[in-house]
């Protein structure tokens, strides 16, 4: 069996938590592509003797994610040290997390970040560091000062560190040569300059300007993703209403504009890398056509078999009556569909319209963006939910 101390890359990464001055007593958020892999860090570190930790993933429920955020980052998600002691909870400071963390939270209690697996794409390197080097607020600076006077010296400052593959093993993937590649077509595209990205003595700064959450602005479908988890905190029973809700809901609402008559839909689609180059590209899409031959159904069977679940995203779309146009835009879409506990039900469209819309979405979809990600033939989305808006 696989024996952690033999482990050179989680040794190195224990050795750094106990010999850098900062990393030994100061927050720190570790980065993890795998859920498996934080869990296993997350295991080893508390095994070595590394005290305030904690580990979030892809199975670690809002609510409780929440409430994690808040012991790591508290100042800056209206919380305190005190506060946090008053009610009896530990304060967190070191966070295993997977990139389910990596936008849509402020964690700038935090100064440093280990980025343990290079993610492949270059953007979400940029949404890992952009946790933690955004704009601060100088009142909450203050109290942070206030309360813990040994890191006046290393607020205003950021540090990372990214671990890269051996030698050896990075010569036969390519790996940092591909994600900086990506970055200097990132460059190119937006008219940047093209800097590297991977390594501590680079600057990145060249490419703040292509995510702007760097500098610590919210973006739109960030704010979208903090209206969803205040939705939980003020209804805590929403998470375990949502997990009962049958495939295909349906239901209504006036429109909020006059002149919008519309169609909402939600679906879960396959999410597949379709880069050059991206390893297990054709393993995966042999996979899921074996596994798409077993779950392809007919209109009438389990609406769940359409499609297999593993690398799935769900995506929405908004079918206008009037100009007959699709909307993808998710933060134009919330705009319209938003609504409170005691919004009316209102239905006014008829079953067969009804239907004719949704096989135009669903003809949309087979024509685009299910060829885009090379989806096999017979992959169908699953309809997760949908609304009329009139």
């Amino acid at each position: 069996t696989f024996e952690p101390k033999k482990d050179d890359k989680l040794q190195a990464l224990i050795r750094l938590l106990k010999s850098d001055k900062v990393l030994k007593k100061h927050k720190v958020i570790i980065f993890s592509e795998y859920m498996q892999t934080a869990q296993y860090l997350f295991e080893n570190l508390k095994k070595a003797g590394i005290e305030g930790a904690a580990e979030i993933d892809g199975s670690t429920k809002p609510k409780e994610r929440l409430g994690i955020v808040r012991r790591f980052s508290p100042f800056y998600n209206d919380s305190s040290t005190a506060k946090l002691e008053n009610n009896g909870e530990e304060e967190i400071r070191v966070l295993v997390s997977t990139d389910v963390l990596a936008e849509g939270l402020n964690l700038q209690d935090a100064t440093r970040l280990i980025n343990y697996d290079l993610h492949w794409n270059p953007v979400r390197l940029m949404q890992r560091i952009g946790r933690v080097d955004r704009r601060l607020n100088n009142e909450i600076e203050a109290e942070i000062s206030k309360a813990h006077p040994d890191q006046k010296e290393i607020r205003g400052t950021v540090v990372y560190w990214n671990f890269l593959p051996p030698d050896e093993l990075d010569s036969l993937l390519n790996l940092y040569a591909r994600v900086s590649n990506k970055v200097l077509k990132i460059s190119r595209v937006f008219g940047i300059e093209g800097k590297k990205l991977l390594k501590p003595e680079d600057d990145y700064e060249a490419l703040k300007d292509f995510n702007h959450e760097l500098e610590g602005d919210e973006s739109p479908l960030e704010k979208l993703h903090l209206e969803y988890q205040e939705l939980l905190t003020q209804f805590p029973e929403l998470e375990s209403q949502l997990t009962r809700l049958p495939n295909r809901i349906f239901s209504g609402k006036k429109s909020p504009k006059d002149s919008t008559r519309a169609v909402f839909f939600c679906y879960e689609l396959p999410e597949m890398p379709k880069e050059d180059g991206e390893k297990g590209k054709k393993g995966e899409r042999e996979k899921l056509a074996t596994n798409n031959e077993q779950r392809t159904t007919d209109e009438n069977e389990n609406p769940q078999s359409a499609i297999p679940n593993p690398q799935s995203v769900s995506r929405w779309y908004l079918y206008n009556f009037e100009t007959e146009q699709i909307e993808e835009d998710t933060i134009k879409i919330n705009e319209i569909i938003r609504c409170s506990p005691d919004t009316p039900r209102f239905c006014v469209q008829s079953h067969e319209t009804l239907v004719e819309i949704r096989q135009k979405i669903e003809k949309y979809l087979k024509n685009g963006y299910l060829k885009r990600v090379q989806a096999p033939i017979g992959t169908r989305p699953i309809l997760k939910g949908w609304m009329e808006i009139s």
